[in-house]
């Protein structure tokens, strides 16, 4: 079908815009990471007053349970990438409650471990951490947690 350059295109105007409706309505990612900031609110609300922020806590509570690891592990075990995981290190070194320690065997990686400091503001955090995951879980429904949950669990390890 031909059209003259000044008279309107409407089908493929129509065209154009059926992707796009397509995608607003049913894309995972976007839906993935209007959830993703939604709960991040809840839980840098609940966390601010300990000076840090969820994505900061959550590296703690991983160097906790996991540590100490280098930062390729850290980064591959939170699906990190490498300037986002620096740039949340950072302030968790400066406030000292993470350390790095001395090279390892390859020259390049510091194992990070965290410190008293570290460890005390986990536990000072603790029911502030608890009282967003109640929040979180009501907005979610038990249902929609344990999904969000067993989802993360199913992840395939980051290689990269």
């Amino acid at each position: 079908m031909q059209h003259k350059w000044n008279e309107p295109v409407e089908s493929d105007r129509t065209a154009r815009e059926v992707p796009s409706r397509q995608i607003a309505r049913s894309c995972l990612l976007t839906r993935a990471r209007q959830i993703s900031r939604f709960l991040t609110s809840i839980y840098d609300d609940a966390l601010r007053p300990f000076g840090i922020v969820a994505s900061q806590f959550s590296l703690l509570v991983m160097i906790a349970e996991f540590g100490p690891m280098s930062r390729s592990d850290l980064g591959r075990r939170n699906y990190h990438e490498r300037s986002t995981l620096t740039r949340n290190l950072q302030p968790l070194i400066a406030q000292g409650w993470v350390a790095e320690g001395a090279p390892g065997s390859d020259g390049r990686s510091r194992p990070l471990s965290l410190t008293h400091e570290g460890n005390a503001l986990l536990t000072n955090a603790a029911n502030a951490w608890a009282a967003a995951q109640s929040h979180a879980t009501r907005v979610l429904g038990e249902g929609g947690a344990h999904g969000l949950m067993n989802i993360a669990q199913q992840l395939p390890p980051r290689i990269v």
